[in-house]
């Protein structure tokens, strides 16, 4: 039997934007050798965040990733790059787009002892010397559960640390490799006992298997962990072997679990079909930020 993808509904259509913005970004990413997560796990938004808002989530470490979790779908195998420079490079970036908030991200490097957290840690400070006023975001892997990986990256005290559960428990085996549930939520209490002050982050991304329930304990088990800031947005299925796409949601039941997640507790909740770990970034370290401030007082 042939393989069949499930229709997208409308609310799924993307227009294709290909401006000077969007011709600049790519060329400047080419030109300064930089990987985005945007091309890479091919995002559906990268024409709204490139040629509207000049936003993009760089990609550090490479681009070949030495996990092959069903969902993704950048490039797995054996690394062989680790590039000292590269802080340097994304720094220029940043400040040639006059970004106001940057997102880094990477693959997993499980090749290496500290997981990459060095070089996070030298992109933030290479970011910060260079645009003093830029916040930084940095969505980073699990370090397979290494304490002193994930105290370097924050002791180089970025504005956000966000790490991604994806998917609910009873799912997590099947849809990441090599992950782990539980390992994921100890690295952001960990976070939080490392730098209490700095908003923690994670995502969800549902359509593969999960019941709504199960998207609800989820949220619940991130506010035992004290995350401040949810994302939560629709799995589309990259190519036919990828992990099978079980169910679109509608944007009224994405609404529904933003209230939820508001009802919980969190600082902020961005929910919708297209919504990513990065999307509308922005926004979402400002009314974190907000949050804890007011809390201090």
């Amino acid at each position: 039997m042939a393989y069949e993808y499930k229709r997208k509904p409308e609310w799924l259509k993307t227009k294709l934007t290909v401006n000077e913005n969007f011709r600049e970004i790519k060329r400047m990413m080419r030109g300064k050798t930089l990987h985005t997560v945007c091309e890479e796990a091919k995002c559906p938004n990268i024409h709204e965040c490139w040629a509207v808002h000049r936003t993009a989530t760089f990609m550090i470490l490479g681009d070949i990733c030495t996990r092959a979790c069903r969902f993704c779908a950048v490039k797995t195998g054996l690394p062989t790059e680790l590039d000292w420079q590269e802080p340097q490079r994304v720094a220029e970036a940043v400040e040639q787009m006059m970004l106001k908030h940057t997102v880094v991200t990477s693959v997993a490097r499980d090749d290496l002892k500290d997981g990459g957290a060095a070089i996070f840690a030298e992109t933030i400070k290479a970011i910060r010397k260079r645009n003093p006023l830029t916040s930084v975001e940095v969505l980073i892997p699990d370090f397979q559960g290494n304490p002193e990986a994930l105290k370097t990256v924050m002791d180089a005290r970025p504005d956000i640390l966000n790490h991604n559960l994806e998917t609910v428990r009873r799912r997590s085996d099947r849809v990441r490799s090599k992950a782990k549930y539980e390992r994921s939520l100890e690295l952001l209490k960990r976070a939080k006992e490392f730098q209490p002050e700095i908003p923690t982050k994670s995502s969800l991304m549902i359509g593969v298997g999960e019941e709504w329930g199960e998207i609800l304990e989820t949220m619940d088990d991130l506010r035992q962990v004290d995350c401040n800031i949810m994302t939560i947005g629709q799995y589309l299925q990259p190519t036919k072997k990828h992990l099978k796409l079980e169910k679109y949601y509608t944007p009224e039941e994405f609404a529904q679990l933003k209230e939820e997640g508001l009802k919980r507790g969190f600082d902020h909740v961005e929910s919708g079909p297209l919504v990513r770990s990065s999307y509308h970034a922005h926004e979402q370290v400002e009314a974190a930020t907000k949050s804890l401030r007011a809390k201090a007082q």
